[in-house]
Formats: structure tokens, sequence, C-alpha cells
């Protein structure tokens, strides 16, 4: 039995964003990751903190917020600590623009157990409830005492990682040239059709494209109906 086995019931996630499009594609990537559940979407902070209750209330509360720190009424900050006082014992995962270290370190103070600083890509996204869901069965969902061993498991779980270095021979600003393209489109795309928009070699344009592949951004599929060996093609994952 793998470890995201061990949880009978999926993680249960409030999305609060002010966006309704990046709402809806926080949502979506909650959708993506096995073992959560997108439960409801809130758009400003007083909303945010009626549907926690009335989630609570129904007997169906919320395990984690995906919070924006931006909203237009409550600071982030604010939803968080209004929520720990209501008694709802949730976690919170920032999803914000901010990058101001007081923010940062008050953040940490109410009870923010990721941050995640936009943009970021749906494999950024998945490491972090990736993280999460190792922290939460480290401690696991019974009372009484945690070990040492377990509440270390559970701290060195919520440390993600430090960002892979990109393939030698890929730089950041044509990664994003080739990221923006493929988001823009409304059908999947091809090396050719790549190299045709960015002036970029097919080679070049393919290898972007593979690793896009592999973090898990794009999506792959062989596109047949064409002269010669089947080319592969690849579409944005929304």
């Amino acid at each position: 039995m793998s470890r995201q086995d061990h949880r009978a019931t999926p993680f249960r996630v409030l999305v609060v964003e002010d966006e309704p499009i990046a709402a809806q594609a926080h949502a979506a990537y909650v959708g993506r990751v096995p073992g959560f559940l997108h439960v409801g979407t809130a758009h400003d902070g007083a909303s945010a903190l009626r549907l926690a209750a009335h989630l609570a209330a129904a007997g169906t509360p919320v395990d984690l917020v995906l919070l924006d720190m931006n909203l237009p009424d409550l600071h982030g900050l604010d939803v968080g600590r209004r929520m720990r006082a209501a008694g709802h014992p949730v976690d919170i995962i920032a999803i914000t623009a901010v990058r101001e270290l007081p923010v940062v370190r008050r953040a940490i103070s109410v009870g923010v157990v990721q941050y995640l600083i936009k943009p970021f890509t749906f494999a950024a996204f998945a490491e972090r409830l990736e993280h999460y869901r190792e922290y939460r069965e480290a401690l696991g969902d019974e009372g009484g005492p945690a070990s040492q061993s377990a509440v270390d498991e559970a701290l060195a779980a919520l440390r993600a990682p430090v960002a892979k270095p990109l393939p030698k021979g890929l730089s950041p600003g044509t990664l994003e040239s080739v990221r923006d393209f493929l988001r823009a489109q409304t059908t999947a795309v091809s090396a050719s059709e790549v190299t045709s928009a960015l002036g970029v070699s097919r080679v070049t344009a393919r290898r972007y494209l593979e690793h896009l592949a592999d973090a898990g951004e794009v999506a792959r599929s062989a596109r047949y109906g064409t002269p010669g060996r089947p080319e592969n093609e690849y579409r944005w994952r929304p």
C-alpha cells in the first residue's frame, strides 16, 4: 500500500482567490492531485470565513486552505487569524504574488505551512500538496502523543527541496516564452509550430517541449495523419 492510500478520505481544500480565472485554475489543479478534494471557492475574506464555518457545521470541515494574501476586503493573514480564532483547525498554503519577507514571517506565525509565489507551474503546486500530504501522514489522524521521529519526519516533509536547475542548454527566458505560447493555444501544437512561432530550431523546440512534458506541465500525445513518422503534439494543462 502506498503512502497516499493510508488516508481513507481525501483532504478537503478551500480555494480563496479573488481573481476568477486564477481561482478556477487552482481548483482544477487540486482535482489533478490524488488524495485532495476541492470543496469550495471564495473570492474574498468574508466569504471564506462564512464558507469554512458552513462546512464545519455540516460535518465536512476544511483541512487545507489555499489562501491568497491580497483579497478585496481582508488581508490573507487576517483571514488566517480569524479562522484560528473561530476554532477551525485548518492548515494554510499561501498562494500569492506577495514576496516581502515581513509578510512571509507573519504568514508562518499564523499557521501557513507552505508559501507558493505566483506565477508557478502545476509541478510546483503538486509538489507542495504532496509535501503537505506527507506532513499529515507523518503525524497521523489519531490522538495521543507523537514520537520524536514522527515530529521530525513531519517537519522535514514541509521543507520543499530547492528547485532543480534547468538541464544544460535550456534557458529560463526561452522556457517561459514556450510556456506563454502554449498557454495561448486552444489546440495541441507540435515542435514545428513552436519553431515557426518563436524562431528557434526544431530540435530546440522539441527539447523545451519534452522538458515541460516530463515536468507534467503539458500533456504529450502522438499526432497521426501527417506524412512520415508520427510527430508528438503538446497541450498546456489548465
